[in-house]
């Protein structure tokens, strides 16, 4: 037997092994001071290893697994919003309704169908399935771009934070052809500091158009972001009859 396949069989010879391997280990052993030394700084780390208190798992795998399996039972328990498209005029917009309510708009960014369902899918976590547009639903539309305002009673915010509720509500008091600061609807809200997480909550706005993130400016007055572009934000604006005064 060699020195170095004293390291590779010392697991093999603390456990069950032919009795002719162990004699000759242990013949190696007595004849080799440095394998000898070798083999008891290891028993002497197994010693203090097996001395060790068995130490409880970081957590219950299995446990884990059956709540998110419950998670996803649940998730798809959720009522799905139903996907479909309708006429604006500047174009086709997709909708995302359940019930009477509304809770998502899109406007055709020429991503297709399956994109913007997998769109709402991530920005509102509820299950969506295509279907046909009910009869109330156009004139829905029509009637919000005759107004530029929507009954409170056919839109869905459930979806949403708090935070992001309100700030949203706070954008919709904003008149048609007027603009308001970030800090404007910070204040609104009560949350004067929180101007950045106003930005995000009208970036991430599920109902644009029904909830005129477009209306929401830089201090500066410049247009800033917009999901669907700069020219589609003053498109909308120059719409609703906003002049901007320089």
């Amino acid at each position: 037997m060699r020195c170095r396949e004293i390291v590779a069989l010392w697991d093999e010879t603390r456990g069950a092994c032919p009795r002719s391997l162990k004699i000759e280990f242990k013949s190696h052993l007595r004849a080799c001071p440095h394998c000898q030394c070798l083999y008891e700084e290891c028993e002497g780390v197994a010693y203090r290893l097996s001395s060790l208190p068995t130490p409880e798992p970081s957590c219950d795998l299995a446990r884990k697994v059956i709540e998110h399996i419950a998670q996803l039972r649940e998730r798809m328990r959720i009522e799905p919003l139903v996907l479909t498209a309708a006429r604006a005029p500047f174009g086709r917009i997709y909708i995302g309704f359940k019930d009477r309510r509304i809770a998502y708009i899109g406007l055709d960014r020429g991503e297709g169908v399956e994109g913007v369902r997998a769109r709402i899918e991530r920005r509102l976590r509820r299950p969506v399935v295509r279907g046909e547009a009910p009869s109330w639903l156009q004139p829905t539309i029509d009637r919000f771009f005759k107004t530029w305002r929507v009954d409170d009673r056919v839109v869905d915010l459930s979806d949403l934070t708090p935070f992001e509720q309100a700030a949203l509500r706070a954008a919709a008091t904003i008149p048609p052809g007027q603009v308001r600061s970030y800090g404007w609807v910070a204040s609104q809200i009560g949350r004067p500091r929180a101007v950045r997480a106003v930005g995000q909550a009208m970036a991430r706005n599920p109902l644009p158009l029904f909830f005129p993130c477009h209306r929401v400016v830089a201090a500066s007055g410049d247009l800033h972001n917009y999901g669907y572009g700069l020219k589609m934000k003053a498109r909308l604006l120059e719409m609703e009859g906003y002049k901007r005064v320089r």
